[in-house]
């Protein structure tokens, strides 16, 4: 029984329910779409063998990577809203394990920035690459109609919560 409420418990809505069946339905998909996406990344973390803090900051680094940009370590601390020191921690453990180096910066003398290696971009497509490949498999499913307005409502939904976060923030 606590392992049923446990595996359910997302499933559920601390409001009153949607007006409509279809309301209804669409709102018990997004609570499991969102439960599928935490298992997912419980599982990527755990098949990755790195702490959540360190999978993160891998991420960050393969990103800025494929955008063309520079991530510093004070970059990492505000990316990750840590302290200097846990990132230094982070940082050593990424770059003892080959998945990070200290390169110094281009412009900055004084300053380095920190660049996956390949191994980390293995790490990260390895970990995460076949998640949102299945993810990218169901959305090619879609015809326009269908994709236009699941992203319209998902859109929608997500602007709504980022609303509350920010009237949440303010009256903080």
């Amino acid at each position: 029984m606590p392992q049923n409420i446990i595996r359910h418990e997302q499933e559920h809505l601390y409001a009153v329910p949607p007006r409509t069946e279809a309301g209804r339905d669409l709102a018990a998909a997004i609570l499991r779409l969102r439960r599928a996406e935490h298992a997912q990344e419980l599982r990527s973390l755990a098949s990755s063998t790195l702490s959540n803090l360190d999978l993160r900051a891998l991420r960050y680094l393969v990103q800025a990577q494929r955008d063309e940009r520079s991530i510093s370590a004070k970059d990492l601390i505000v990316m990750l809203g840590t302290s200097s020191a846990n990132i230094t921690n982070v940082i050593d453990r990424l770059v003892k394990r080959g998945y990070a180096e200290r390169v110094k910066h281009p412009t900055d003398r004084r300053a380095s920035i920190i660049v996956p290696t390949p191994a980390a971009v293995e790490q990260v497509e390895r970990a995460i690459g076949s998640h949102h490949a299945r993810l990218v498999e169901q959305i090619d499913r879609f015809d326009e109609s269908e994709a236009g307005i699941a992203a319209a409502v998902i859109a929608q939904v997500a602007e709504a919560l980022d609303a509350l976060a920010d009237e949440q923030r303010r009256a903080g």
